[in-house]
């Protein structure tokens, strides 16, 4: 009878052996390939020229800017037209965020308690901008997948501070490209939706040209984000590239 329990309580110490070291696995898997679909937008370097689309029911509004980033801390991004927003700039630097208004020559630290609001009047917000690089540092992950799709789920860290329930990822395989992101509050409704379209390839690199996001408790809104031109690992993005100096330059 005593061997029998050793051997249940054995048996029962190895599965939840193999079950936590397959949720690990499974977790460093999903990891990996997130990783990879951030690199896409990132490189070591890169400068792009973008387009941003919003639409709402009242108007609609085009910007033309462009985009600089070094690894995952830093971004930086400045409206060309139109013109009464032109020289409008945004810095991005760790988990701060600064933007630079020239009519008034002033920068604005954007505090925590607005980095949910909107990003440049769209339908991204601050926090995008932010957090867009670190999904794999602040989510706990798991992942299915399919024949063509790889699915994974995305649920916030204890000490993440965050108005997300969770984030559903999917991703193709065959290239290997991001498809879309449902993001739920912490009731399960899903309240928004990133879709991205019509992969292009831009400095060797296979990469979706288009990003929407559709506010689904916002009817007849939504943004698009639309990679004109980017180029990967420049020589001429510095540190300096994102320094207050260069915020606050006139163009």
């Amino acid at each position: 009878m005593v061997s029998m329990r050793r051997f249940m309580l054995t048996l029962c110490l190895l599965l939840l052996t193999f079950n936590a070291t397959a949720s690990e696995d499974e977790e460093e898997r999903a990891r990996s390939i997130i990783d990879e679909m951030e690199q896409l937008y990132r490189g070591d370097s890169s400068d792009a020229t973008i387009t941003m689309q919003v639409e709402t029911p009242q108007y609609q509004r085009t910007l033309k800017m462009t985009g600089q980033s070094m690894g995952k801390e830093l971004a930086f991004f400045r409206i060309l037209s139109p013109k009464k927003d032109r020289g409008v700039a945004t810095l991005k630097r760790d988990q701060e965020m600064w933007n630079y208004f020239p009519k008034i020559n002033k920068v604005i630290k954007v505090p925590p308690s607005m980095m949910m609001g909107s990003w440049m009047g769209s339908d991204f917000t601050n926090d995008d901008l932010v957090k867009e690089t670190q999904l794999i540092d602040v989510y706990h992950l798991s992942m299915t997948e399919d024949d063509v799709k790889y699915y994974v789920t995305l649920t916030p860290k204890e000490q993440t501070v965050t108005v997300w329930g969770k984030i559903d990822y999917v991703i193709s395989k065959e290239p290997l490209l991001p498809v879309s992101q449902a993001f739920f509050d912490e009731d399960g409704e899903k309240i928004r939706e990133l879709t991205f379209m019509e992969p292009k390839e831009y400095d060797g690199k296979l990469m979706p040209s288009i990003l929407e996001m559709t506010p689904l408790n916002k009817e007849g809104h939504k943004t698009r984000i639309v990679y004109d031109a980017i180029t990967f690992n420049v020589p001429g993005i510095t540190e300096q590239t994102f320094s207050m100096r260069n915020l606050k330059s006139r163009f």
